[in-house]
């Protein structure tokens, strides 16, 4: 059995099919081969340990297993540079020991992030079932040894704690049984390596853009499912993005990124090759004059941020204060410290009541939402990766804290899951947002909300004020790892609450007339900064973006969002939103030196 690759692909859990009662004559044996040796580890599974009365077994066991099919189109200036098909399928298993009130789980020992070397790996792709079960017989027998090991550590540490915390382990839940009927891909008659190319050409109208390329990712799979509870599922998903990220310096070495993405639940409704060059040209365009524009200097007043804008900083900054489920124990205080720093606890744990948003706010979280207003949506799904069917969730109403979101690992607020333990790859499931709504009935039209902005800064007279209207993924502007590593060098202890924004202007009051600044950075903006939302605006547009799960990351500025290939699909909609006091910091980035001789010259037609 082969370990897993460390390159992720992402896990969109668009709703599925009703539920049936039992699994169509076809000719997959997956499940069969997972409940034959589930059975026999229930069953058999145990470990004598010396000095115990009674051999350990395993309470619960989770068998996890994706069968994908993605192809991957990546292009540059007109030319296909890779093109690949691949099928392949991989799982995981799972295994606690112990029972709901303490388990195994939810603990980070000394050598806690280390790889396992057993229970994910890939499988047959053939739907083999004696070849499968080998697989998981073998990956049982790991996982349940680690178990072991991990709860007999978990022990040793509570019994030095002078008080232990009362909150349970692991949630209780219904079984499900949700068979849906294999579905093939489609892949449509959409030539996606022509598409690549043309889409790719429109950067050629911009020889100053040093480096870019167009990425189409395209994605079927069929996700299993199987607990000791007796949950069942076989369900299928499909996911499809376009992403391009661009990179140039401006004449005083500092360099300038942009980037382009669209996510849809299907290819079939990714956007066609003239859309794509529309809205690269306006990413080339933007580009450019980020390049010959000034460095943003510091700034502190009101900024207002437009819906596309307003969207990301939502995500960003709600990502970890949504999950109501309890933080890891760690056996290290560094690394609690760490995750505390980097943003990975909830500010909005213990407030439930209290006002966390403006008097007439609404947040609310829809997996079964398809669409906004005619645009796709592609957070939605049926049942999350615990095998929990996934609820709509009322989180604010009022400005008021109801809810969190809770996966099967209870908190101190809540202890049931509402079906939103979400996963990209086969990582643990974790409380994650699907289609997240913020709405106010106060809201104001885009004309009042900017006459109100702009008050604002004549009333601090001031000479200008900044509106954001795109804010940056890192993950996608940034074309190599020495760039993302020198923008975590610069983030210091302020990876929490410093927010990265990509197209800002200044406006200026006097008259009104804008001008774009480049290598702004919004400081110290954390989760209470929505409770004092100045101006909400009637102008709601869809975000959809890509979640990064990684531990103790997601939701900061350096790690927010992810890719396609190793993010958790979701969607924003949000309106424009006014802040009456917000910190700048201006452009701090160290130079690079330019290229010795000018660009080629690149002719508009290239290979079309």
């Amino acid at each position: 059995m082969k370990r897993i690759a460390a390159v992720a692909f992402s896990l969109s859990l668009a709703a599925a099919p009703a539920a049936l009662a039992q699994a169509p004559a076809d000719n997959d044996h997956t499940l069969q081969a997972m409940k034959d040796e589930m059975a026999r580890a229930k069953s058999r599974l145990e470990l004598q340990i010396p000095k115990l009365d009674k051999p350990v077994r395993p309470y619960y066991i989770e068998y996890r297993l994706l069968d994908m099919d993605i192809r991957e189109v990546v292009a540059e200036y007109g030319a296909l540079v890779t093109s690949a098909h691949t099928r392949n399928r991989v799982m995981n298993v799972a295994a606690r020991v112990g029972d709901y009130k303490l388990d195994s789980s939810n603990f980070i020992s000394e050598d806690g992030f280390r790889g396992f070397i057993g229970p994910s790996g890939t499988v047959g792709i053939d739907r083999d079932y004696d070849s499968l079960r080998q697989d998981l017989w073998i990956a049982t027998d790991q996982a349940f040894k680690e178990a072991v090991e991990t709860y007999s550590r978990k022990q040793a540490y509570l019994s030095s704690l002078a008080r232990q915390s009362d909150i349970d382990d692991f949630s209780r839940v219904q079984a499900v049984q949700h068979i849906e009927p294999l579905v093939a891909p489609d892949w449509t008659s959409r030539n996606w390596d022509q598409e690549a190319r043309d889409s790719s050409a429109a950067l050629r109208a911009f020889p100053q853009i040093y480096e870019s390329k167009v990425t189409y990712y395209l994605v079927f799979m069929t996700e299993y499912l199987l607990t000791s509870e007796g949950t069942e599922v076989r369900a299928n998903h499909s996911f499809a993005a376009i992403e391009s990220g661009l990179s140039s310096l401006a004449a005083d070495g500092m360099q300038v990124n942009h980037y382009y993405a669209a996510y849809v639940p299907r290819p079939v409704d990714l956007p066609s090759p003239d859309a794509v060059r529309k809205a690269l040209n306006v990413a080339g365009t933007e580009l450019m004059a980020m390049r010959a524009a000034p460095p943003a200097p510091d700034y502190t007043g009101p900024v207002l941020f437009e819906p596309r804008a307003a969207g990301a900083l939502l995500a960003e900054v709600l990502t970890p204060s949504l999950s109501g489920a309890r933080p890891p124990l760690a056996f290290q205080p560094v690394v609690e410290q760490l995750m505390s720093s980097l943003g990975g606890r909830s500010d909005w744990s213990g407030k439930v009541g209290t006002r966390v948003l403006p008097a007439g706010a609404t947040l609310l979280d829809n997996p079964s939402a398809t669409d906004y207003k005619g645009a796709l949506l592609v957070g939605g799904y049926t049942i999350d990766q615990e095998g929990v069917p996934g609820e709509k969730v009322t989180l604010v109403d009022e400005g008021k804290l109801k809810n969190l979101l809770m996966s099967r690992r209870p908190g101190p607020d809540f202890e049931k899951s509402n079906g939103h333990g979400r996963s990209s790859f086969l990582v643990d499931a974790r409380p994650a947002m699907s289609n997240l709504f913020f709405s106010s009935a106060e809201a104001l039209s885009k004309e009042d909300l900017k006459k109100k902005f702009l008050d604002s800064c004549r009333a601090e007279k001031l000479e200008f004020c900044f509106v954001v209207r795109q804010m940056d993924n890192p993950s996608l502007s940034l074309l190599h790892q020495e760039d993302f590593s020198e923008l975590l060098a610069s983030f210091g202890g302020n990876a929490a609450t410093d927010r990265l924004s990509l197209v800002v202007y200044k406006i200026y009051p006097s008259d009104g007339h804008e001008e774009i600044v480049r290598g702004a950075r919004i400081s110290g903006f954390g989760p209470r900064m929505l409770r004092n939302i100045e101006g909400i605006g009637n102008d709601s547009a869809v975000f959809n973006y890509m979640q990064n799960q990684t531990a103790g990351v997601a939701g900061t500025a350096l790690a927010a969002f992810g890719t396609a290939q190793n993010g958790l699909p979701a969607s924003v909609v949000a309106p424009s939103l006014l802040f009456e006091e917000v910190e700048v910091r201006g452009a701090r980035r160290e130079p690079k030196h330019l290229p010795l001789l000018p660009e080629p010259p690149m002719s508009a037609r290239g290979s079309l």
